[in-house]
């Protein structure tokens, strides 16, 4: 039987690009969004590749559909080797400008939802000796200006990483985070960032990254992958920057 990976945040961007991967490396994916078209596009993608895929459109911010998300998986195919969240968000603002509407989305969606969907995969991932990739960012790990929510939410989701990880070792079950610098993705855009900002901002953060580019959803996929492998086995509790260098840097 084809192990089975559930990747949250699917109809974009790095779950998009995860759910690829995982598919054409073996797994039965699971792949879950709230884009009914874009989902309907990767599994037509994946299927054409002759690969495994269940869509799924869930929001995960509802435990109702959650709870049936993972239980579904679970009857269907049996054990869940791996779960990749990648469901996230990201609004503007700073302590001043915030609204407490958008601070609990962010935190609702980066965090409250990661954990739970976490917390309803443990008994499935434990029979495995599965484990867990939470798509943080280097947000989490540095402060930024005016993404305050945004930040505390990555933060959270790191100790989350970590804490969990701690927890559920004696289970055999590994729990690491990715996270990436400015990787080409719609999540600027879905914050409200229109096309000529978004082109004039990745264009400033070529000098921002030490290594002079921007990301590609690709290869925070690749790593997210890695560590979901057996090559990761001696791996957990970890953050990864993957990030061109942004972390090291100090404002200019």
């Amino acid at each position: 039987m084809e192990e089975t990976v559930i990747v949250t945040g699917a109809s974009s961007g790095i779950g998009r690009a995860s759910s690829l991967l995982f598919a054409e490396r073996g797994a039965q994916v699971v792949a879950v969004g709230r884009n009914a078209q874009e989902l309907n596009s990767l599994r037509d993608e994946i299927q054409a590749k002759k690969g495994l895929v269940k869509t799924v459109v869930a929001d995960l911010r509802e435990t109702a559909e959650v709870d049936k998300l993972v239980g579904d998986t679970a009857q269907e195919f049996g054990q869940i080797k791996a779960l990749a969240n990648a469901a996230g968000i990201s609004l503007n603002g700073s302590i001043e400008t915030t609204a407490l509407a958008d601070w609990d989305e962010m935190l609702n969606i980066n965090l409250r939802a990661a954990f739970y969907i976490m917390q309803k995969c443990v008994p499935h991932l434990e029979g495995a000796k599965g484990n867990i990739v939470n798509v943080s960012s280097v947000t989490g790990l540095r402060a930024f200006p005016n993404v305050l929510a945004y930040c505390v939410s990555k933060a959270a989701l790191d100790q989350l990483t970590r804490c969990a990880a701690l927890e559920l070792a004696p289970k055999g079950i590994r729990v690491n985070a990715v996270n990436p610098g400015v990787v080409v993705t719609n999540l600027h855009k879905r914050s409200g960032m229109k096309e000529e900002k978004y082109r004039a901002f990745l264009e400033h953060s070529k000098t921002t990254h030490p290594l002079g580019r921007v990301g590609s959803a690709g290869e925070v996929a690749e790593l997210i992958y890695f560590l979901a492998s057996e090559k990761a086995s001696w791996i957990t509790g970890a953050t990864y920057e993957i990030d061109g260098g942004r972390a090291q840097t100090c404002a200019r």
